[in-house]
């Protein structure tokens, strides 16, 4: 059009007024149609999946990997020496403290003592009648003092071959489970010759180091929470009982015992276990963290209220998985978005396609 007037062609103004105008002209034009009922097509509402704002359990802990002791251990051994008579129990058995497992070859011992019984009970009627004797002036003190002497060699006499024998009974110091034995009826065993190892596994120690930095954070009682990759899906609870007095200079780890209670004897000494140390437990207000958006040096969630999405930036604190501690922004009970997210934005309609219970939040 413009090039059928010359005129316009040669003023540039004019040009561009004229093609301001027919903008212009056109938005007016565009104006008037949507007045008239044009098409308008309403922004379509996203579909969210949503979850409530709530008290979640959160636990301040120290991991550590340590090792299970038994309560008692102790490696039986021979006094005397002497041959294996009888074995009485099986590898492995549970016994009590004072049953007799192994027994030693006791024959000479057994007829010495008959014989220092009878000497001793001929020494106490010899002290009998001496005694009587001297209450009635027939004897003088000095030859009830030489019986009550004999007397006592006699009776001491008795003492010492029972405890000769008392060595030829191997004994359960304490109630816990057997090893394997070492030895077998007919073992010429010598002092000192190891027999069979016996652990009181009622309770186990958990031994694990900890960098000393935690020394002010670490007492006596504090819970303790093991894991073995032999139970995945047990935990063992305890309590720490001690704190090493010393710190290894080498390693500066400080050495910390715990005891767990095992009366299934599930734990064995020597075990290798992971180890939480229980610093606090704490119901935190949090969500899920897939609701949280991070931008640059901030964190928003998507309040969802009346249908409509509220962004919201908030404060957050401690993480534990699945979930982050919101110490400001949000209110327990608000409704956050936690699927859906990228076609959010401040004011954006939306539609909630399915709610995570508060149960399925909240520890």
């Amino acid at each position: 059009m413009l090039a059928h007037l010359p005129h316009l062609r040669r003023h540039p103004i004019a040009v561009i007024a004229a093609a301001v105008l027919v903008v212009v002209a056109g938005f007016v034009l565009w104006r008037v149609i949507l007045a008239n009922g044009g098409d308008q097509r309403p922004m379509m509402p996203a579909q969210v999946v949503v979850a409530p704002a709530g008290p979640v359990l959160f636990i301040d802990s120290i991991e550590a990997i340590g090792t299970a002791r038994a309560n008692e251990s102790v490696m039986l051994t021979a006094k005397v020496t002497d041959t294996v008579r009888r074995i009485n129990v099986a590898d492995g058995a549970v016994v009590e403290k004072g049953d007799i497992l192994v027994e030693l070859t006791n024959d000479e011992e057994s007829a010495l003592l008959a014989e220092a019984k009878a000497n001793l009970t001929e020494a106490e009627q010899q002290y009998a009648r001496i005694s009587d004797l001297v209450s009635r002036g027939s004897y003088s003190r000095a030859r009830l003092d030489e019986q009550t002497a004999a007397r006592n060699a006699a009776r001491a006499k008795v003492e010492a071959i029972a405890a000769r024998l008392k060595d030829r009974l191997i004994r359960a110091p304490f109630a816990g489970v057997l090893g394997f034995r070492q030895v077998s009826p007919g073992t010429l065993v010598q002092p000192n010759t190891p027999i069979i190892s016996i652990d009181d596994i009622d309770i186990i120690k958990l031994e694990f180091a900890l960098p000393e930095i935690y020394l002010g954070a670490l007492r006596p009682g504090l819970e303790v929470i093991a894991r073995s990759a032999a139970y995945e899906n047990r935990e063992f609870v305890g309590r720490v009982t001690g704190i090493d007095s010393r710190v290894d200079p080498a390693t500066r780890t400080v050495t910390v015992r715990a005891e767990i209670d095992n009366p299934d004897h599930l734990l064995r000494a020597g075990m290798l276990l992971t180890v939480m140390v229980i610093r606090e437990r704490a119901d935190r207000l949090a969500v899920p963290e897939e609701a949280v958006i991070p931008v640059q040096d901030r964190q928003f969630v998507y309040v969802i209220k009346g249908g409509v999405a509220h962004q919201r930036d908030v404060v957050i604190g401690r993480r534990q998985p699945g979930y982050v501690e919101i110490i400001k922004g949000l209110k327990v009970g608000e409704i956050v978005a936690i699927e859906g997210i990228v076609r959010l934005f401040d004011g954006a309609p939306v539609t909630v396609q399915a709610a995570r219970p508060a149960a399925d939040v909240a520890s």
